[in-house]
């Protein structure tokens, strides 16, 4: 007797793991998670299924074993040199499918990229990964890049590569024949963007087009111009984000996936965006602090009637916010500060990147007012041989002309003054273009 009660514990499992109704399905006590617990083709697994429900552990534990199960007919085909590209696909589907880092977009558009692989490489699902050589890969890519764009092209490129590196890691083959394969350039987008004058009768002709959502369209085309958001980002916008008393906006993205980079920023309320808000929360006062700013998620459809009425080049949404930062940049703001109102977190190098050339060209443009004596940067044109504007030297024509008269070794200007001020008995021209 005392001999069957000896081995009856001793063969008692340990009490922090326990049994439950299904096979491979065991519940870790101290925690109360449930594990799938099973053999693969002699292999002993065991990995957190992450719920303490039965009910949802149960589910899981099938797709894991049945993940498992593939994973190792995978590599023992691949150990016997049979592994085929399909067999890499459904292993680079299941590691994008599992990774948390992943946005479902990024997901999806894995999906595509495998899909136009595919189309582009009849047949490549059927082929054994050891049988792809390098005259394989180039031959495919100088097809399929004569009609893809170079963005396409090199995504695509870049998948077929972790589909052979794939058959490389489990020892389905020696190397990667796909890294013979050029990337093409990628040229960036020429931006056509709107004048001030011209988008304020874009935007005008979207808020009397007369359809039930004219007003709305208007006013996210001015909230994406004014803020620079993402048009993800602009939905999920509400008024409880809003801060009249720091003048700041709190951009949080999606509520599931966050913004692109997964940070919450503020963007500052311009003067346009801060009249833009109070005219709408004045509009709908019963608004609640959870309702979204905008009542449209996009309005694509309006903006391109309006481009053709007013004979504009085509915008997008998101060429809203180039416009954002284009003015933001030649207002002045440097790009560091632009790129985090944007949401970059690479310290600017991605704004400079796109929006340096603006730079560039607004100090050009700047450089053509400035003729020997005036500095004509806002707020710092002071011309001091002058310092009584009444002495009889400065020609006033009106209230928007001045000439000054040709001094030794000097150009006579003759200039439209937009904007001057007098302080301590000097001029200082605010804003001003010069006519010869």
């Amino acid at each position: 007797m005392k001999r069957r009660q000896a081995t009856a514990r001793a063969a008692t499992p340990d009490k922090e793991w326990q049994k439950t109704p299904y096979s491979n399905l065991i519940r870790y006590v101290p925690s109360g998670i449930y594990y799938a617990r099973l053999r693969v083709k002699g292999k002993l697994i065991r990995k957190s299924l992450k719920t303490d429900m039965l009910a949802v552990g149960k589910l899981r534990l099938g797709d894991f074993e049945k993940q498992e199960r593939q994973r190792a007919e995978t590599g023992e085909a691949a150990a016997h040199g049979r592994m085929t590209m399909a067999d890499a696909m459904t292993m680079h589907q299941q590691r994008i499918a599992g990774d948390a880092s992943l946005k479902p977009r990024t997901r999806d558009y894995h999906d595509q990229r495998m899909t136009a692989l595919l189309k582009s490489w009849p047949g490549l699902d059927r082929k054994e990964i050891r049988s792809i050589t390098k005259t394989d890969c180039l031959n495919w890519a100088a097809q399929f890049g004569a009609n893809a764009s170079p963005t396409a092209f090199n995504h695509t490129i870049s998948v077929l590569r972790i589909l052979l590196e794939i058959g490389v890691e489990v020892g389905g083959r020696y190397d990667n024949p796909a890294r013979f394969i050029k990337r093409a350039s990628e040229r960036p987008k020429t931006l056509h963007l709107p004048e001030a004058e011209q988008f304020e009768r874009f935007v005008r002709e979207i808020e009397n087009s007369g359809s039930g959502h004219s007003q709305p369209c208007a006013d996210l085309v001015r909230f994406l111009a004014f803020g620079g958001f993402r048009k993800s980002e602009a939905a999920n916008i509400t008024w409880a984000d809003c801060d009249f008393e720091k003048k700041e906006i709190i951009v949080r993205g999606d509520p599931e996936t966050g913004t692109k980079n997964w940070t919450i920023r503020c963007v500052p309320m311009i003067p346009d965006m801060l009249e833009l808000l109070q005219r709408i929360r004045a509009e709908h006062p019963e608004e609640l602090a959870s309702n979204s700013v905008m009542r449209v998620r996009e309005c694509q459809k309006a903006m391109d009637r309006a481009a053709k009425v007013v004979k504009m080049a085509r915008i997008t949404h998101h060429d809203l916010r180039h416009l954002f930062a284009t003015l933001c940049i030649e207002s002045g703001v440097d790009i560091p500060t632009v790129s985090r109102w944007l949401g970059h977190k690479d310290g600017g190098a991605l704004a400079m990147k796109v929006y340096g050339h603006l730079r560039d060209q607004h100090s050009v443009n700047m450089a053509q007012r400035v003729r020997h004596e005036l500095a004509l940067q806002p707020g710092l044109a002071v011309f001091e041989e002058y310092p009584d504007l009444k002495d009889g030297k400065v020609k006033l024509d009106g209230d928007n002309v001045i000439e000054f008269h040709k001094l030794p070794e000097m150009q006579q200007v003759t200039l439209k003054v937009l904007r001057w001020a007098e302080q301590d008995k000097r001029m200082v021209i605010k804003e001003a273009i010069v006519v010869t």
